[in-house]
C-alpha cells in the first residue's frame, strides 16, 4: 500500500479536531482539519482524502449535508459521522442519504475508533481494486468485442475470397471440361491432382483418376515418358493408349513455390472416313 492515507476531519469544534489529531498522532496517516462543512470541501477540491470524518451538527450546513455533497464529488471516499445525538431516526437517515459507512457516538472509544478507520482504509483499497479490476474488465471487454468484429470482417472477407476461388476453379474445370482433348496433370510424386472429362478415355476402366497413381491410370510403357518430360520439361510421342490412338505432349510446370508437376495432354487421332 504505497498510497499515503489522508484523513480530512470536519467539526466546528477545535477541541474535537485537536482530540482526532492526537488520536492518530502515532499512525501513519495525514490528518487535516476543517472548522466548516464549506472549508472541507474547498479542501477536498485542492487534495484529496481516503477518509472523511465529520461531525452530525454543524452551523450553515449539517454533516449528512456535507457528506452528501462528498459522495457526489467523491464517492471513492469512505464517509464516517460523529454525533453525540442519538436520534436513531436521523441516524438512518444520514447513513441512506451521504451513503456512510459508520456513525459513531460521541464521546467515542479510541480503541473502536481506530478500528473503524483502519476497516474503512481496507473498505477503501477494496473499493479501489474492485473499480479498477472492473475497469480493466470493461477495457478487455471493449477489445474483445473489436476483435470479434475484425474476425467476423476477417471471415467475411476470406468467405467472399473463398466463393471467389471456388467459381474460379469451377469455371476452369468447365473450360476444360469442354476442350477436345485429355488432360491430365500429376505431381512429382505421380499423383494425379487434376483431369478434365476427355481423360477418362484414356484412362485404365474409364474411371476418374483424380487422388490417384499415375502407374494405375495409364500403361506401364508411359511412365519413362514422364520421366523424360521431368527431366527435359518438354516431351512428345505417338502413343496407344488402351486402343486410341494419338499424340501424348508433356509440358513440366514448375510455380515460385518449388512446387512442380506435369501436364500430359492427349490429343487423339481422329479416324479418316
Amino acid at each position: 500500500m504505497n498510497e499515503k492515507i489522508k484523513i480530512l476531519c470536519v467539526d466546528d469544534e477545535e477541541n474535537v479536531l485537536k482530540a482526532l489529531k492526537r488520536l492518530f498522532f502515532d499512525e501513519d496517516y495525514e490528518v487535516i482539519t476543517a472548522a466548516s462543512a464549506e472549508e472541507g470541501l474547498k479542501i477536498l477540491e485542492k487534495e484529496a482524502a481516503q477518509i472523511v470524518i465529520s461531525d452530525y451538527r454543524m452551523p450553515h450546513m449539517s454533516g449528512v449535508d456535507f457528506l452528501k455533497e462528498v459522495c457526489i464529488h467523491w464517492p471513492d471516499t469512505v464517509r464516517i459521522v460523529l454525533s453525540g445525538y442519538a436520534d436513531v431516526s436521523s441516524i438512518i437517515s444520514a447513513i441512506n442519504e451521504g451513503q456512510i459507512y459508520k456513525f459513531i457516538p460521541k464521546p467515542w472509544n479510541d480503541s473502536e475508533l481506530k478500528v473503524t478507520v483502519s476497516n474503512a482504509i481496507e473498505r477503501y483499497f477494496l473499493y479501489k481494486k474492485n473499480h479498477e479490476l472492473t475497469l480493466e474488465l470493461q477495457k478487455k471487454n471493449e477489445e474483445l468485442t473489436w476483435l470479434n468484429v475484425e474476425l467476423e470482417k476477417l471471415l467475411a472477407k476470406e468467405t467472399a475470397n473463398l466463393e471467389f476461388q471456388s467459381r474460379v476453379l469451377r469455371t476452369q474445370q468447365n473450360l476444360l471440361d469442354v476442350l477436345p482433348v485429355g488432360i491430365i496433370g500429376i505431381d512429382f510424386n505421380n499423383t494425379v491432382v487434376m483431369c478434365n472429362s476427355k481423360s477418362m478415355e484414356i484412362t485404365r476402366n474409364n474411371q476418374i483418376p483424380l487422388e490417384l497413381n499415375i502407374a494405375y491410370v495409364l500403361p506401364e510403357n508411359i511412365l519413362p515418358f514422364i520421366e523424360e518430360v521431368k527431366m527435359e520439361k518438354h516431351a512428345s510421342r505417338k502413343v496407344d493408349l488402351y486402343g486410341i490412338r494419338g499424340t501424348l505432349m508433356g509440358a513440366l510446370i514448375e510455380h515460385a513455390d518449388n512446387q512442380k508437376g506435369v501436364i500430359l495432354v492427349f490429343i487423339r487421332e481422329e479416324p479418316v472416313t
